[in-house]
Formats: C-alpha cells, sequence, structure tokens
C-alpha cells in the first residue's frame, strides 16, 4: 500500500507547479483524497480535498482561488495546480486518502497518507 506524492521543486513566488499523488496497492476511485501541508513547527493543515467522483472540492481559504484539485480515475492519481505561489505555501505536501467518498477537511479521518513532497517558494 503506497501513496507516492511528487512534483514539488523549487520556484519562484508568481509561479506555478503541480502535485502528483499515484496510488499503488490501495483503490482511489471510491474514496475522496486529500492534500496537506506542514512546515516544521508547525502542526499539519488542510489544503484541498476532492470527493471520490471529483464533482465536490473543498479548500482551505489560503489557498482558494490559486489552487486546483482534480483527480484521473484511469490513472488512479490525483493532482494538485498550485498557481500564483508564494512565499508562504512552502511546505512539505502530503496526499492522503479519505476513509469516506465525500469531501472532508478532518485529518483524522484520512487513513492512508503519502511520504510527501517539498515545495519551496523563493520570495
Amino acid at each position: 500500500v503506497q501513496l507516492q506524492a511528487s512534483g514539488g521543486g523549487l520556484v519562484q513566488a508568481g509561479g506555478s507547479l503541480r502535485l502528483s499523488c499515484a496510488a499503488s496497492g490501495i483503490t482511489f476511485s471510491n474514496y475522496a483524497v486529500g492534500w496537506f501541508r506542514q512546515t516544521p513547527g508547525k502542526e499539519r493543515e488542510f489544503v484541498a480535498v476532492i470527493s471520490w467522483r471529483g464533482l465536490s472540492t473543498s479548500y482551505a481559504d489560503s489557498v482558494k482561488g490559486r489552487f486546483t484539485i482534480s483527480r484521473d480515475h484511469a490513472e488512479n492519481t490525483v493532482y494538485l495546480q498550485m498557481n500564483s505561489l508564494k512565499h508562504e505555501d512552502t511546505a512539505i505536501y502530503y496526499c492522503a486518502r479519505s476513509g469516506d467518498r465525500w469531501i472532508t477537511t478532518r485529518i483524522y479521518e484520512f487513513d492512508y497518507w503519502g511520504q510527501g513532497t517539498q515545495v519551496t517558494v523563493s520570495s
């Protein structure tokens, strides 16, 4: 069972990155999937979530209008398109599978986690 997050890197403020979360050994298609992020000394925080069919999404206020979450069932992959990046978006980004089909922002409702990918935005 593995979630592989990728696509992180170093980008200038105002730039874009697209993160990918690929699943192996588990089924993504019947569950909501979310992205979270964490910086040193702070708790992991919710970023975005998408429902099992991709018809519902939710975003943290800090990323609303800049980030877009999407999913490709055929590829068993969830994406996070990040535009207009800011220095404060710098963090390790984690993808996680919820235990339910519907969107939730509660971290304890996510049962499988990827290893994280570093995003660094230079100001």
